[in-house]
Order: structure tokens, then sequence, then C-alpha cells
């Protein structure tokens, strides 16, 4: 079986209300207020071209602190320190651990990944975390030009990897990014928790 594993809150921690609040204190002073400015600027088109390395950093900062009539300084440290601020998610690190033993001792699953990643955190995590070198492969958006949900960058990597719909499975806490896997004959799993996930696997392996 070969499963792919989504990043951004699935093995990393993201919570982008959290970081926005502790940025701009005044403009997000209550929840809703952080919630909604964190959909400004993570959710909108120029984000997304900064995901799949068509803006690159210090361009979406200026965009986004025009745009939305933010300090630029505090949104260049928010933007440039995001790659050192994710953090594994230690419940899901250790689903991902117990299959990387399993595919050691009985060559039954392989593993990867499919994230979208502007290319400055991708080469972050890469330094930081070796548990990376799990992974049989993957790809991260930044380097592709594309973007989930777009089929185009789920059919890289199967054709990359050669990877068999049938028997490979997708983990991703966006319903929208596992549909479009599945629509490609993968089989999905849309991620709540840690437990659910290995529940999920459990099921999928033991068939």
């Amino acid at each position: 079986m070969n499963i792919i594993f989504d990043f951004g809150a699935v093995l990393f921690g993201w919570q982008p209300a959290q970081l926005v609040a502790a940025s701009f204190p005044e403009q997000a002073a209550t929840p809703v207020a952080a919630a909604q400015l964190a959909r400004a600027i993570f959710g909108h088109e120029d984000w997304h071209a900064f995901d799949r390395g068509g803006l690159a950093l210090d361009a979406v900062v200026a965009r986004t602190a025009q745009r939305l009539a933010l300090p630029e300084a505090p949104l260049q440290a928010l933007v440039a320190g995001i790659g050192d601020g994710l953090q594994p998610i230690d419940a899901t690190l250790g689903v991902l651990a117990a299959l990387s033993q399993r595919r050691l001792a009985r060559g039954d699953v392989r593993l990867y990944y499919l994230s979208n990643m502007p290319v400055p955190y991708a080469r972050t995590l890469e330094r930081k975390h070796s548990f990376l070198q799990w992974f049989d492969g993957g790809i991260f958006s930044g380097d592709v030009l594309r973007c989930k949900p777009d089929p185009a960058i789920y059919a890289m990597l199967q054709a990359r990897h050669a990877l068999e719909p049938a028997h490979t499975v997708f983990i991703d806490d966006l319903q929208a990014n596992v549909d479009a896997a599945c629509a490609l004959g993968w089989r999905g799993i849309h991620f709540l928790s840690a437990p659910q996930l290995q529940q999920n696997l459990a099921n999928l392996l033991d068939q």
C-alpha cells in the first residue's frame, strides 16, 4: 500500500489564527477577528501563488500588507518565521513512525508526502527534520508550480513513483484535497485526529 501524507495540520501543527493573533494583537483582538484576518492572509490568491512557487516571500508580504493595510515589519516576521515554527504533531508522528517500522520489517507499505508548501518552508523542513528520510519520496507544491487540489500535482506524484491508484491512500485535513485524490482512483482519508487516522489505516491495511 502506498500511503501519502499531507503535512500542514496533519503531520505538522498549523494554527494560522494563533499566529495572526500573536503578530497583530490590535487587528486580531478576538478569536473571530483573528480567524477572519488569517483567512484574509492565507486564503487569498497571493498566498496560493506563494504556495505554488509563483510569488516570492518578500512579494507576498508586500502585497498582503498593502491589500490589508497591515504594518509590513510584523507581517514579514510572521511569514518568514513560519517554516521554523512548523512543529511535528507528536501523535501523528507516532503513526508515521509505526508505518516506517512496518515498511522496514514487512515491506508492504511505502510512504510519500504531497504538501502545499512554499519553497522556503520546504527547505527548512528538510533541514530540520530527519524523519523526512522515512519517506520514499514526495512533492512540495512550491517545487512544481502546482497546488492541491489541482489534479496535475497528484498526477505528478503518481507518475514519478509509478503509484497504482487502487493501492494508494491519501491523507489530508481538507476534504476538497481528499476528493481530488479520490477522483483519480486513490483512496482517501479525511484527517481529523491521529487516533482516527490510525484506525482508518488499520482497516485498510488489514483488508
